[in-house]
Parts: structure tokens; sequence; C-alpha cells
């Protein structure tokens, strides 16, 4: 099938997923995740009514931004902080954030720019050590140095990445851990919390995310196809 009719099909299992959880489909964006896949690629899902894309590289935002028709970006990958300078100005939100030293490399860089930068607090909830992000336990903590020490950084809700799995059910229990300390400390009220997203599900597991709580689903290779990890980009 064509990148549209991926995002038709993509689209459509989304709506489904959304109503089964009592809510509409165009509550939860799609994000169309674009590691390894050209500008060319990226610019025709886009004329296909994808908004939103997420990059895992910074060097890879850096390649393509220029051969890029307007969208908005996400850098949903682990984010280093000596390239956070790099993309400030080009993305709209960070999804990985997961310890202070990051956020507060983030807040110098946006203060430099005169912005704000959005960002997802990245939780490892099934405590994979192949994988980064915070324990469920260290989240409050994380969250109150961010907003004691960043004021220009504004938190607009949680991320995470859970275990591949042969049955998407069996990471059910691990969407299920986030959507709790979303509900938890969305209820807090402060002008630089405002939580907004539940970044959760990717191609594998984006449907039982949703019926979990995910309003945010990052979806690259049922869009694009599989992955050619020989091209090297950058």
């Amino acid at each position: 099938m064509s990148i549209g009719e991926n995002i038709k099909h993509v689209t459509a299992r989304r709506n489904a997923a959304a109503e089964r959880s009592g809510r509409a489909g165009d509550d939860v964006l799609l994000v169309a995740v674009t590691k390894l896949h050209s500008a060319e690629e990226i610019n025709e899902a886009i004329d296909c009514g994808i908004t939103d894309i997420g990059e895992n590289k910074v060097q890879e935002i850096m390649d393509k931004y220029d051969h890029v028709k307007p969208v908005r970006w996400h850098l949903i990958g682990h984010l280093q902080t000596n390239k956070v300078k790099y993309i400030i100005d080009k993305v709209c939100m960070i999804h990985s954030v997961d310890s202070l030293h990051l956020a507060q490399e983030i807040n110098k860089r946006a203060e430099q720019h005169g912005l704000t930068m959005d960002i997802l607090i990245q939780v490892n909830s099934a405590m994979e050590e192949s994988k980064f992000g915070i324990t469920t336990g260290q989240t409050g903590e994380l969250i109150r140095q961010i907003l004691d020490t960043c004021p220009h950084v504004r938190i607009r809700g949680l991320m995470c990445i859970a275990p591949f799995e042969e049955n998407p059910e069996d990471a059910r229990v691990y969407f299920a851990e986030v959507k709790k300390l979303y509900d938890e400390y969305g209820r807090i009220e402060h002008e630089r919390l405002d939580f907004k997203y539940l970044s959760m599900g990717m191609s594998n597991d984006f449907e039982v995310a949703i019926e979990a709580g995910s309003n945010l689903i990052r979806v690259g290779t049922l869009i694009f196809g599989a992955r050619d990890y020989s091209k090297k980009m950058g």
C-alpha cells in the first residue's frame, strides 16, 4: 500500500480504539515516526494529512529540516545534553526528558532563544535496563525539581515505551501504570505544569495504549514500511 493508504488504515484503527475507550479519534494525536525515512517520504505523508512527525536523532532533524514541508517536529528519542542547542528552535516538544540535568540544559537553551520548551517526562514503567526513562517512583520528584529550577520549560505530560510483546495485550499493565501517574500529577495546579499529552503506543501496541488512556501515539513502520537500517542518515 502507499503511504497515503497506510495513513488511512492507521487512522481508522486509531479511531476505533479511541471509540472503544469513550473518546473521538481526533482526541488522539498521530505522530508519524520518520527515523531513517527520506524528506520525500515525509512530504508525501504531510500531503496526506500528517501534521506532526517524530525523530529519534538530532542529526536526522538537522539533515531533513530544510527539505520538509511545514510540520510540527517532535524529538522522541534519547537526547544528549550537548545536542540540545541544535534543535531547541526546531521542535515543538521533547518527549524524552529523564533527568534534571537534561531539563536544565533545555531550560538554558530555551532562555537563549526567548522561548518556553514543552517537554514530556519519560517513564520506564517496566524498568527495562535497555531503555531510558525514570522509574514511576522518581516521577514526582523530577517534576518538582524541574518546576523549581527551569522557568523556560513547561511539562506537558508523560511518555513511555513499553517492552515489545508478541501479544500487545501484555503491555497493558505498563501503560496503566503511567496513566495512573498522568492522572495523579495532572491534577497539580502550576503555570508550567499543563498536562495535555500521554505519549504511549507505537506500531505494535498503539491500540492497547489508546484503550489504556494514551492520547498521543508514535507510529512509523505501519505508515512508511520497514526501515532499511543499512541506510546511514547524516
